[in-house]
């Protein structure tokens, strides 16, 4: 049986992963700071792409509706990462669009449109079509979907790694704040018994071990440090 009460030793310990989680998080939402330091002084996007941010954005998003009680009772600190993190995409965002040249602004306008769209409509349905408990289900699977579609970027910087056998494009405190803040919520999760928590991030923890361990192995064997990350998003 799961303790009940508001301090209880069970429920102290499910806040302290959830908040864990979000400090990890944090460490994050901010580590594109530098890329859009140099687009706003070289006020160019130069090569970098806006892509990232509109994914992340999307699956902001959707976990934060996933997150509210509304949909969700009891699991509020999920609603919270991802408000932070929705507000810090669109910053990002918006600072890509100013500095843009003309079709990139019409292409990230129109993808930004479509976001805000697409998130109307999940929001539409899942509260006209879906009682409560089929609420949960129904944008909890949307929730996972977009968090597992999240992991190609790991995936490809640890195929990267290994092809190059370099560390270069994968800071260790970016992988290790991913691991944690994976790991923290897995926690979460499992305290909280919602699968649509604890299983993409027990995939987002294995995945953190994986690039921990390359990283370990690979700065080991050619002394080299990382440098400034290949893709810059929330993972």
């Amino acid at each position: 049986m799961i303790p009940s009460g508001l301090f209880s030793p069970y429920s102290v310990c499910s806040d302290t992963a959830g908040i864990a989680g979000n400090l990890f998080a944090f460490v994050l939402f901010v580590s594109p700071i530098p890329t859009f330091r140099r687009i706003i002084k070289n006020r160019a996007t130069e090569q970098f792409s806006g892509l990232p941010y509109i994914y992340a954005l999307l699956n902001c998003l959707i976990c934060l509706w996933y997150g509210i009680p509304l949909v969700s009772p009891g699991i509020i600190l999920v609603a919270t990462v991802n408000s932070v993190g929705a507000i810090f995409q669109l910053i990002y965002i918006a600072i890509f669009i100013a500095y843009a040249e003309k079709a990139k602004k019409v292409k990230m306008s129109g993808l930004l449109v479509a976001v805000f769209a697409m998130f109307a409509i999940i929001s539409f349905v899942s509260i006209r079509l879906f009682d409560p408990p089929a609420r949960q289900i129904f944008v909890g699977y949307l929730s996972v979907a977009s968090l597992i579609s999240m992991f190609a970027s790991p995936l490809f910087i640890i195929n990267l790694v290994i092809k190059t056998k370099s560390v270069e494009f994968m800071p260790f405190y970016l992988s290790l704040s991913t691991f944690l803040m994976s790991l923290s919520f897995f926690a979460y999760g499992m305290f909280k018994c919602d699968p649509f928590i604890s299983v993409p991030n027990g995939i987002g923890t294995v995945l953190g071990v994986v690039q921990l361990a390359l990283y370990y192995y690979y700065s080991n064997e050619s002394g080299e440090d990382s440098r400034e990350p290949l893709l810059e998003s929330y993972a």
